[in-house]
């Protein structure tokens, strides 16, 4: 399942983190590359132990936090903490699949990659090229998103991010291990999940509506690692 959160930072939040983000020191995003990866990538990156990117990153923390959309899609159990990304003069990251573990350095946390995450800061109309192309079964799907929207999907997916050939495509991502670890499960989950909202909102709260909130309930019982 692909998933856009739309509005996960308003403007005055986008502004914020580029204010922290845009004038500090920049590095080679090979740092966090495994061995494939880094044979495709060139990007820069925020060094992930900087303090803009710590300060940032709980931004994009906070902000999650209070997104149902995203606790709804993703059933988040561990999330790895935000890092940020800089393209520019024709850099690109080719086609690759993200590392299936994460480990956060300095600490003995884990996190399976069950989902990938972008979180765009950068106005489309600012940049050419840098879309972010994802492949599934139903074939290719081109992610270009107006700043301050995330974008969820599969960490299973092969995925690439085309040439920036004007401007600088400035983004944050960062992986989830989600307490559901079945995709199918997950949009399962997620479609009764907004089905029950979109009824309460029209209808209220009745007998048939409550049994579908206990069947949500104790479907995600049985499948969640919490």
């Amino acid at each position: 399942m692909m998933l856009r959160i739309p509005g996960l930072l308003d403007a005055s939040g986008v502004a914020v983190i580029r204010g922290i983000i845009d004038s500090a020191e920049w590095t080679d995003g090979n740092v966090t590359s495994g061995r494939q990866a880094a044979q495709a990538k060139r990007n820069m990156q925020l060094p992930e132990k900087s303090a803009a990117a710590r300060q940032a990153g709980d931004l994009i923390m906070a902000a999650l936090e209070k997104n149902g959309r995203f606790f709804s899609g993703a059933l988040p159990l561990k999330i790895y903490p935000p890092l940020f990304n800089r393209y520019e003069g024709g850099m690109t990251f080719g086609t690759h699949i993200d590392n299936s573990v994460r480990f956060v350095p300095g600490t003995p946390v884990r996190v399976r990659t069950d989902l990938s995450a972008t979180v765009f800061l950068t106005d489309p109309a600012d940049y050419d090229g840098g879309e972010l192309i994802v492949e599934d079964t139903y074939g290719e799907h081109t992610v270009k998103l107006a700043a301050g929207d995330m974008v969820l999907y599969s960490a299973t997916s092969r995925h690439n991010v085309t040439p920036v050939t004007r401007g600088a495509r400035i983004s944050s991502f960062f992986w989830i291990q989600s307490m559901v670890r079945d995709e199918r499960a997950r949009t399962m989950l997620f479609d009764l999940d907004a089905a029950i909202q979109s009824l309460r909102g029209r209808t209220g709260d009745s007998d048939e509506l409550i049994t579908l909130t206990g069947l949500y309930h104790n479907l995600l019982r049985r499948w969640a690692d919490a």
